[in-house]
């Protein structure tokens, strides 16, 4: 009878530890999106997770257990584990944190130190000041926000710029809005939010607010809460007007010519804009980058030609009576212990409008990924601009990395935008150190507001174009929202003999400079076209979706003066044709011109080509053109994962474009179309498309 107890006793107490061990699931997000690379552990043990590219994780622990949320850029959250097996958290930014997170190698490193030092005024006082301007309000009513005395500043070493010397001192305090840092040039909106509409507004001396916010708030910080929450400042982004392309009559118009386009900045940038619920713009919508964007299964290169040619036809997933042709090229792909030595000149606006946490801190963050795999032979110079320009760092081997690294984290934003400057003295250093046959290039960091000399889109353009002939290429990366011009990158990347990538997040900077370094630094094939002539026998009419701003005249794809796009190491271009064939009714060209003199008769010696594409491309440093030929049969087959992924990111660009031509689709084909040809997806890039449509789709 003793026994049978004990052995009760002892199946009662492993029941009961049983049930205390429990499988914890759950989604980590920060107030707008998940967060994959999340680190879950539970405290005072080994055992941990990481969160997926959906922001998922699962992992085991017992009830009282403490479950630490770990996460880059955002406050440490701890968690005690109770009754439910589903934890969802929610992240909050550390503003400082993400400013002086340093990396090094592949390991990071976090400097915290938050002290709290503030005055309060209520949302009743608020409301009884009549004045209109915030920063008058408060002054004599919140210690240390004074906006006439000169603020404390870091005691880091600061970088003082020539030309800057003399310069009215910037004594703005920061706004943070709703939890959200507000670029300088904002202040003004800001400083005429109706009193009415306020819940609660905290001022910090500047001193503190410096050790709480990072540098950007040196001069004191404002912040406020809104009754309404989540507010959204009325933004001045500019994009250029997109027509989008129309179907084209092969008997009028048989050739097809553009350039091709690699640039990524249109999909992060629509990302960002769907993630922080707001309507995305048009022209901001270019499909072909949204496109290229992602990943596709090319096979290398195997002739002399620096890429190699991929072709498929198949009927169109939103219309059963027209048909898709994908045209893919696949650049030649370099390790980077074979590209060639480097001249790299950073060119970092540091002016006001980068003052935000989104933009110079991630920014310098970005950069510090590219600079820890520079080699020995490779050479980084830095270049700053604000109201004027000067040069922060001069040719430094990338051995150096500690160096370069210092003068980055020295950077500091203030003033107006003398982006015109900037480039020539950029373009200057970068051509008193040419490497030749190196890569010799500038890497244009900013939001793209200049407001400081060459300025307009036109200037711009001049000024660039005058550059390129140097031999030194050009690649722009544009950070931050609320004044992104997005019109006015693109001109330089374009006109620069460059690429243009959006970067609104660390991952999004890892993508660029990690798993795309090669492409992104070296260029393997210059003004690159693509003309498509159609077979009228086969083709009816023809529509090419997106390029609307690559758009050439079918004389210009001979005219090795005009310029066009350039290819990268590793680099993909994918191009989607919609077309019609012959004798099919359609609502897309009802207005058939018939022509008297022109060639109707079918020509046997070609009746199994559907089109043939004409590539012609200039080798770095060549001036002539080579052309290859590639024929495509008329032959329609089951869609490849890639192919119809990729016509799933099309229709969905249409869609936010409000597309003539989605033919009755809905989001739900998309998503359809998508979650069918996600694939392998290592990295989860299609996941997070697909959450992205579902979260747009949801909205509506």
């Amino acid at each position: 009878m003793k026994n049978l107890v004990v052995l009760l006793v002892i199946t009662l107490t492993a029941i009961s530890s049983h049930a205390q061990t429990m499988q914890i699931t759950g989604t980590v997000s920060d107030s707008n999106s998940p967060l994959p690379g999340v680190n879950v552990l539970v405290k005072g043990t080994t055992i941990g997770t990481q969160t997926d590219f959906d922001g998922n994780y699962q992992i085991t622990a017992s009830k009282g257990d403490i479950l630490v949320f770990n996460y880059i850029g955002f406050k440490t959250k701890e968690v005690k584990v109770i009754d439910s097996f589903v934890i969802n958290v929610t992240l909050q930014e550390d503003i400082q944190a993400l400013e002086e997170v340093v990396v090094v190698g592949y390991a990071t490193q976090q400097k915290r130190s938050m002290t709290h030092s503030i005055s309060s005024i209520s949302s009743e006082s608020i409301r009884s000041i009549t004045q209109q301007n915030l920063v008058r309000q408060l002054q004599g009513k919140a210690a240390g926000v004074s906006i006439t005395n000169t603020a404390n500043l870091s005691k880091k070493q600061r970088l003082t710029l020539k030309g800057l010397v003399g310069q009215k001192e910037n004594r703005e305090p920061l706004y943070i809005v709703d939890g959200t840092p507000i670029a300088q040039n904002n202040n003004p909106i800001i400083e005429k939010i109706n009193p009415n509409e306020i819940e609660k507004k905290n001022s910090y001396k500047p001193g503190r607010a410096q050790r709480m916010f990072g540098s950007i708030a040196k001069n004191g910080c404002i912040v406020i809460t809104t009754k309404k929450g989540n507010y959204q400042i009325e933004n001045d982004e500019s994009y250029a007007k997109i027509n989008e392309n129309k179907f084209e009559q092969v008997l009028l118009s048989p050739l097809s010519t553009f350039s091709i386009d690699v640039d990524k900045a249109s999909y992060s940038n629509i990302r960002r804009m769907l993630n922080n619920g707001q309507t995305v713009k048009p022209g901001a919508v270019k499909i072909e980058e949204m496109i290229n964007y992602f990943d596709y299964e090319y096979t290398q290169p195997k002739t002399y030609h620096p890429f190699a040619i991929h072709t498929e036809v198949a009927k169109t997933p939103w219309n059963n009576t027209t048909k898709l042709v994908r045209i893919g090229l696949q650049g030649k792909t370099y390790t980077n212990t074979e590209l060639p030595p480097s001249n790299l000149t950073f060119l970092i606006d540091v002016s006001g409008s980068m003052n935000s946490p989104k933009k110079l801190p991630l920014l310098k963050n970005a950069f510090k990924l590219l600079v820890n795999q520079l080699r020995k032979k490779d050479k980084v110079a830095i270049v700053v601009y604000a109201g004027a320009a000067g040069v922060v760092l001069k040719p430094t081997s990338g051995a150096d990395k500690e160096t370069i690294l210092a003068a980055l984290d020295n950077l500091e934003a203030g003033g107006s935008t003398a982006g015109g400057e900037g480039i020539e003295l950029a373009y200057h250093i970068a051509r008193k150190n040419f490497k030749r046959s190196g890569n010799n290039r500038v890497i244009l960091a900013t939001d793209g507001d200049f407001n400081v000399g060459a300025s307009s889109d036109d200037a711009m353009e001049d000024l660039i174009e005058e550059k390129r002939k140097s031999g030194v290429f050009l690649s722009v990366l544009g950070f931050g929202m609320g004044n992104y011009k997005d019109s006015k990158l693109e001109i330089l990347a374009d006109k620069g003999n460059g690429n243009h990538a959006y970067i609104d997040t660390m991952q999004e900077a890892q993508k660029v400079f990690g798993k795309e370094f090669g492409g992104t630094l070296h260029t393997i094939a210059k003004d690159v076209k693509i003309q498509i002539e159609f077979n009228p026998a086969k083709v009816q009419s023809y529509r090419l979706i997106g390029y609307e701003n690559r758009m050439l005249a079918a004389e210009d794809f001979v005219d090795d003066t005009k310029d066009a796009g350039e290819l990268g190491s590793g680099h993909k271009v994918t191009a989607l044709y919609e077309i019609i064939p012959i004798g099919i009714e359609n609502n897309y060209t009802d207005n058939h011109i018939d022509l008297k003199y022109a060639e109707k008769k079918n020509k046997t010696a070609f009746s199994e080509e559907l089109l043939t594409v004409k590539f012609r491309y200039k080798k770095p440093s060549g001036d002539k053109s080579i052309e290859i030929v590639n024929v495509v049969e008329n032959l329609e087959n089951d869609m490849s994962t890639d192919f119809t992924f990729a016509s799933a990111v099309a229709l969905f660009g249409m869609h936010l474009r409000n597309s003539n031509y989605t033919n009755n689709s809905g989001l739900d084909d998309v998503i359809e179309l998508a979650e069918k040809a996600r694939g392998v997806d290592s990295n989860g890039y299609r996941s997070e498309f697909i959450r992205l449509v579902k979260t747009y789709h949801n909205s509506l």
